[in-house]
């Protein structure tokens, strides 16, 4: 036999692209020579040198004669090291070193020694295979496809092993289904370590509670970014579903350290990050750090600080919850759907509005104006809380009494999203604009004091919206089946209020 046909796939996007391994022996050729075709990148033409190596080191004869091999389709480029394996057994069944009766899915990179390497995506493609097809992964990937439960699949550490596999000369278990729990983590931060603030606290238990986005404004120093590395201390658990999705797409970036994704994301990119680090893109097309973000947290940090078209892209995934990375041949959408913490200070020097004697602006009204109006309107209607974070007093920090732990605050918050989740299934945050009709009814009294609070803020439909969802949410904190008064008013004054000293 000169010819074989061995399964793998790739990745396109967060999509799977099964792909044919075609391998043809010409031994009447005197040349010696390994040719790949079918669109592969630079990672996939260098594979010519680790295969033949790979082969010669496991202890098998590399077959004389002109080696060509196809990865069909065709036209769809191939990218990455994951074919590695499935050439290298194309094109030993081919030569006829092995024989193989059932079909299999192949993918891994080889080093020169036969040993099978860790490849990134292996839990999407493990995903999309087929439940009746054997698959072969190498044993690095083995922490992240033990999610899966009826997959056949096995691992191996090198090319021997899978040739044994394949050919039935011995009998190989299974990789084990694990699952994972869902149960808490353990964080070495704590709420507690925040005097004062409780204002900003209160906004954030309410933004937890209900995936609210939530813009802190306040002077330098006065716990803004440690609030915001706290946050994710009082979030509920990631649901199995969150983890298996948040590890799919830590896997196709590479970012994926051990084990799968069991704590929420918390992404704070630099306020340099380009557009492609923050969208995703490049010539690999990887998911950026919204994407990453996903059922998660993006702390932007300095928010006006960001490139204007950084923060425009941000609009897509605020109110869909997805990102699209269209190229000239192809287009990739991905998940983003989180949780944006920004935080700002109050004017360029950071000390305009505080009264303290000690320090003192230094910046224009044009430049204060200027420096607010970089986080444009659009952007704004997509936040649902602003809070102000003054500065905290001496009194205060050296308070003896303790704050209010994680742990308590999120006692609340699971007590919450529980009523969220019998009422509509989904987070209050989450709800689309019927369901917000349905489960945001307001009483007589309660809809004459919002109709009234937002033609005097002259608050535009996605903001009324957006305040009748905080409205359901402080209500749910409360344990209250109806929207108060006390609850719109609360929601009102976390809008943005413009300051009239300017």
């Amino acid at each position: 036999m000169h010819y074989s046909k061995v399964k793998s796939a790739i990745l396109a996007g967060l999509d799977v692209l099964n792909v044919e391994v075609e391998a043809d022996l010409n031994m009447r050729s005197v040349r010696q020579e390994l040719e790949i075709v079918g669109l592969g990148d630079t990672a996939i033409k260098e594979s010519k040198k680790r295969v033949m190596s790979a082969i010669k080191n496991s202890g098998f004869e590399v077959p004389h004669g002109y080696i060509t091999v196809n990865l069909a389709p065709g036209d769809a480029k191939k990218e990455g090291t994951l074919l590695d394996l499935p050439i290298a057994i194309a094109i030993l069944m081919a030569s006829g070193k092995i024989e193989v009766h059932q079909e299999w899915l192949l993918i891994g990179e080889l080093g020169l020694d036969g040993k099978l390497r860790r490849v990134d995506g292996a839990l999407p493609i493990m995903i999309a295979k087929s439940s009746s097809m054997n698959a072969i992964i190498p044993s690095d990937n083995i922490p992240e496809v033990s999610l899966l439960k009826g997959k056949r699949i096995y691992a191996c550490d090198d090319l021997q092993t899978v040739v044994r596999i394949m050919s039935q000369t011995e009998s190989f278990h299974e990789v084990e289904f694990k699952g994972i729990s869902v149960a808490q983590n353990s964080y070495e931060i704590d709420f507690s370590e925040v005097r004062g603030q409780e204002l900003a606290k209160r906004a954030l238990e309410i933004s937890a509670t209900g995936f609210h986005n939530v813009l802190m404004k306040g002077p330098p120093g006065v716990g803004k970014t440690m609030l915001a590395r706290r946050f994710p201390t009082i979030l509920p658990p990631m649901t199995f579903d969150e983890i298996l999705e948040s590890t799919k797409i830590y896997s196709i970036a590479g970012l994926l350290d051990g084990g799968p994704v069991t704590s929420r994301p918390f992404r704070s990119p630099h306020h340099s990050a380009s557009l492609a680090a923050m969208v995703g893109g490049g010539d690999r097309a990887k998911p950026g750090e919204i994407t990453l973000a996903h059922n998660g947290v993006l702390f932007m940090d300095e928010l006006p600080e960001f490139r204007r078209d950084v923060l425009e892209a941000l609009r897509q995934p605020l109110e869909d919850g997805i990102v699209t990375i269209s190229r000239i041949k192809e287009t990739h959408s991905y998940p983003a759907r989180f949780i944006l913490i920004g935080s700002q200070n109050p004017c360029p020097c950071g000390w305009f509005g505080v009264e303290d004697g000690i320090h003192h602006c230094t910046c224009s009204i044009p430049e204060i104006e200027r420096y607010n109006k970089k986080i444009s309107g659009p952007i704004e209607d997509r936040i649902d809380i602003f809070i102000d974070v003054p500065k905290v007093d001496y009194d205060k920090y050296t308070s003896m009494k303790s704050s209010e732990s994680s742990l308590k605050i999120r006692e609340r918050v699971m007590e919450a999203v529980e009523i969220q989740m019998k009422r509509s299934g989904k987070l209050n945050g989450k709800m689309s604009a019927s369901e917000v009709s349905k489960f945001c009814k307001l009483g007589e009294k309660e809809e004459d004091f919002f109709k009234n609070a937002s033609k005097k803020l002259g608050l535009t439909a996605r903001v009324m919206e957006k305040m009748l969802k905080v409205s359901r949410t402080i209500a749910d904190l409360a344990k209250s089946e109806n929207i108060s008064l006390s609850h719109i008013a609360e929601a009102l004054q976390y809008r943005k209020r413009e300051n009239l000293s300017i």
